[in-house]
């Protein structure tokens, strides 16, 4: 159950692009009516990489965007470029963010028409303690629909643990972020009016959440009053030592439903930890999050892609950006990325 695009070089097994699809290879290859263009930019939250952008923190995103915005582009995916768990929480790259960018490819009956592009926003939920709960994250995906009854719509999260001091400076949770909304969730990530550092303590979590909005009248109608649901995410694992190895889920049963009635996937909550005491887990629970738009659109088809980050010496030598934009040619959109804490010291 499963197909492959043509690769550009010849598929190896640090890099195997593999694609999982109930379609067959000529459906995923079939031209659709719009056709994506994607922009993939690294940011760095330390200045210590010439090669990719800094940031002091990604509530600076907006600004950092801002002149893909005026192109046209708009953020559908963000996400840490290796996810550091457990014992690997100091491994390098682990300050590293991408930000995946797309846009409809212009054309000439797209040129004369006006559309509004949106404003990027970003809120910052405080969530005391080390690690998330089933409780937790289905209060914060009631949140998530507080503010999309606003006229808002949900673009993504960031988990992000609080440091203490960083660069000589104390590291701020609040810096450049907007202030939560004043109710909170019944499960409480915090109340954000009343915080400020003495709340925090090293190992507390905090969430960068990333919304749209648009000035008033100018939305699209599908983004109006758009809702979200969780979809139960379980993963089997397979370790070597204290390192995971691999992870299986069945994939295509756990979103194809979904997309079935026209929802898509915009994000994830996986609970990676394992607490003090208790044996290595042989499985991982989370939470998918998809998007129902207002409008009755028809069933979305999905197609999910398996592809190793390959890291070598400062810089990323393979990862998804070439079959992403091959798919682009086809029309597909990406909606969500789901980084995983599986390494291979060997490749």
């Amino acid at each position: 159950m499963g197909c492959g695009l043509r690769k550009l070089e010849d598929p190896e097994d640090s890099s195997p692009g593999k694609i999982y699809s109930t379609l067959k290879r000529p459906q995923v290859e079939t031209k659709a009516d719009t056709v994506y263009e994607y922009v993939l930019l690294d940011f760095s939250l330390e200045g210590s990489r010439p090669t990719v952008q800094y940031v002091a923190s990604l509530c600076e995103l907006p600004q950092a965007l801002q002149s893909y915005y005026t192109q046209g582009y708009v953020l559908t995916a963000l996400h840490p470029i290796i996810l550091s768990v457990g014992r690997t929480r100091s491994l390098p790259f682990s300050l590293l963010y991408r930000a995946v960018l797309a846009r409809p490819r212009p054309s000439r009956q797209t040129a004369s028409m006006c559309h509004s592009v949106p404003v990027l926003r970003v809120e910052e939920w405080p969530l005391p303690g080390e690690s998330l709960t089933g409780d937790t994250v289905r209060a914060l995906i009631d949140r998530v629909n507080s503010s999309a009854r606003g006229g808002v719509r949900f673009v993504g999260s960031v988990l992000q643990q609080v440091s203490g001091v960083a660069n000589g400076r104390m590291h701020s949770p609040k810096r450049g972020c907007r202030s939560p909304p004043r109710t909170p969730p019944r499960t409480p990530p915090g109340d954000g009016e009343q915080e400020d550092m003495s709340a925090y303590s090293p190992g507390d979590l905090r969430l960068l959440v990333f919304f749209h909005s648009w000035a008033p009248g100018c939305a699209p109608l599908d983004s109006l009053a758009c809702q979200y649901h969780q979809g139960a995410l379980s993963m089997r694992v397979s370790r070597k030592g204290q390192v995971v190895s691999a992870l299986e889920a069945d994939w295509l049963e756990l979103t194809a439903a979904y997309y079935r009635r026209g929802w898509s996937l915009v994000d994830s909550f996986v609970y990676w930890d394992t607490p003090k005491g208790e044996p290595v887990p042989r499985s991982l629970e989370g939470l998918f999050v998809y998007e129902e738009r207002s409008t009755s659109p028809p069933a979305n088809d999905t197609i999910v892609v398996e592809q190793w980050t390959v890291i070598e010496g400062s810089s990323v030598k393979t990862d998804y950006g070439p079959l992403l934009h091959t798919l682009a040619e086809f029309g597909w959109l990406l909606t969500c990325v789901l980084p995983t804490p599986i390494i291979r010291h060997d490749r």
